[in-house]
């Protein structure tokens, strides 16, 4: 089956030709501008393709729900121009085809769990730290929504005692996002994150955020894996700090391997590496194409 794969992020959209075993054929990459330039470079990719399916996974926050007035489009996105535009309905006009749509997070983290690091599993977790902070999970084999989507960068973390940084997020300031995300690494300390040595008391301070995070996915979901992504987690030196820190909150209080002696295991980094987002897109539009 030929699948036409979009990982759309605020800053640029990815788009590939692939085959439902997650063989990348074709792709190409642009930046995100307004609809109508970005997505008349979406058709022009896809136009002749031949492709059976289209999965998208979008900057959120999106409606997936199907069935829901106004399944399809994104909502609340900071994002200039975007609010309130339907892709799904944009992509049919265009392609008669089925569109498999979530947000980029849920498509990576299918994307994990049928090719990649929670191969194998029933369950997992994938969580993405650099422009901003997103995840999605997959339960049962199947990813999690309910009234919509999973907004878990944006929950609430203890501050830092000695972070005077009052965070990013333009909705909440110091939720995860505004604290641990690459933008409050600038903010805070007056250089991009990746100009840090890897021993700056930023990347403490960062996984005393991030493990907060995972025992609040850890004790809520349960993953059987967690696996992270992103620009943010591209510093090695964060893996190690992220899981003492752990198992330092969860004291002993879930008595399970993975979270002990099997925790380097447990919290990886993406098997798929940056191409989760994009084999999770075509995972989704082989999921619409078998309804």
């Amino acid at each position: 089956m030929r699948l036409g794969a979009i990982e759309a992020g605020g800053t640029k959209f990815v788009c590939g030709i692939g085959t439902e075993d997650g063989t990348v054929l074709e792709r190409t990459s642009f930046p995100t501008t307004t609809p109508e330039e970005t997505m008349a470079q979406v058709y022009d990719f896809f136009a002749d393709q031949g492709v059976e399916a289209i999965g998208a996974g979008f900057f959120g926050p999106i409606d997936p729900v199907i069935g829901s007035p106004t399944y399809g489009s994104i909502t609340t996105t900071p994002k200039p121009h975007w609010s309130n535009f339907n892709v799904v309905n944009a992509l049919k006009e265009r392609f008669d085809v089925p569109v498999g749509f979530d947000t980029d997070v849920n498509g990576a983290a299918l994307g994990e769990y049928t090719l990649g690091a929670a191969q194998g599993l029933d369950s997992c977790l994938y969580i993405t730290i650099g422009t901003g902070v997103g995840a999605g999970a997959v339960v049962g084999g199947k990813l999690v929504h309910g009234l919509s989507h999973p907004e878990m960068g944006h929950i609430l973390v203890r501050r830092h005692p000695e972070d005077r940084y009052e965070g990013t997020c333009p909705y909440h300031k110091d939720c995860l996002e505004g604290l641990a995300a690459g933008p409050s690494l600038g903010k805070r300390w007056g250089v991009a994150g990746a100009e840090l040595t890897p021993d700056h008391p930023a990347w403490d301070m960062e996984a005393y955020y991030l493990a907060q995070a995972l025992m609040n996915y850890v004790l809520i979901l349960s993953p059987q894996r967690i696996i992270m992504g992103g620009g943010v987690m591209k510093q090695p030196q964060l893996f190690p700090l992220i899981r003492t820190k752990l198992q330092e909150l969860l004291n002993g209080y879930v008595p399970h391997p993975s979270l002990n002696e099997g925790i380097d295991q447990y919290i990886v980094p993406p098997q798929l590496a940056d191409n989760a987002g994009l084999c999770g897109a075509l995972m989704l539009g082989k999921l619409a194409a078998k309804g």
